[in-house]
């Protein structure tokens, strides 16, 4: 039997570092209860995924062989709080650098490592239960990356399932994209915004008072939606809802 690990690295990503740190702050509280001691290494920067999704390539790979560096300092596993980020990391650096003699085989043993946290919670420290409770109807939306690109179907919903007090409901059609996709948001905006509408609406229909995610980009998009009908209803990372205590 593999022996659990005893401390991971936590990569933060962009957007939970600069707009939704308590998420990051959640994430170490939950590790921490599983007795793992986290590690936060300095010099974090974007992974290079919105310019290799673009295409530039070129522009990317500086930004992945700077991250490959900053998470090759220790041998730990990498734990991320985001489907879209850690599939950059597990998937694409091995392609993006499979002709550089000396940073392809680097990427692939950082992706070796690398976990998306739900998975690393279930998979790595065999936990499929957190002792945490969350008061209300909750409603997961699985985004496109971590279910798709990770193939991730279980673990958060073993996850959320545990939370005692949380009424647990489905979205409708809960597993089509929310229409951010990073760039293409931004990009192709009124077919972005048609489908977040779809979203928003199977949301509705939940009566759920809070949304649940594993990616800070699709609840904040998701989120902006909300706001913008004047809905009472509130999106969190899975892991904020964990690291409540039971009362």
């Amino acid at each position: 039997m593999t022996p659990k690990p005893t401390s991971v690295q936590l990569f933060a990503t962009c957007l939970v570092e600069a707009i939704r740190p308590g998420a990051g702050l959640a994430v170490v509280a939950v590790l921490e209860r599983l007795g793992l001691t986290v590690e936060y290494p300095g010099g974090q920067t974007c992974c290079g995924q919105p310019a290799f999704n673009a295409g530039a390539w070129a522009d990317a790979r500086p930004m992945a062989k700077h991250t490959i560096e900053v998470l090759s300092k220790s041998g730990a596993p990498v734990v991320v709080p985001s489907g879209s980020c850690a599939d950059m990391i597990i998937h694409h650096y091995p392609e993006l650098l499979a002709g550089d003699p000396a940073y392809g085989p680097k990427a692939s043993a950082l992706a070796a490592r690398t976990y998306e946290f739900t998975q690393f919670v279930v998979e790595v420290m065999g936990v499929t239960g957190i002792a945490s409770s969350f008061k209300g109807k909750v409603a997961y939306h699985p985004s496109c990356h971590l279910l798709r690109g990770l193939n991730n179907r279980t673990a958060p919903e073993q996850l959320l399932a545990s939370l005692k007090d949380a009424e647990v409901v489905d979205i409708p059609d809960a597993e089509t994209c929310c229409g951010f996709g990073g760039l293409f948001a931004v990009k192709m905006s009124d077919l972005s915004g048609a489908m977040l509408k779809h979203k928003l609406d199977t949301i509705e229909q939940t009566g759920a008072q809070t949304i649940v995610g594993c990616d800070i980009s699709c609840l904040l998009h998701i989120e902006g939606g909300l706001h913008r009908r004047g809905a009472k209803i509130e999106t969190k990372h899975l892991a904020e809802l964990l690291a409540h205590n039971p009362k």
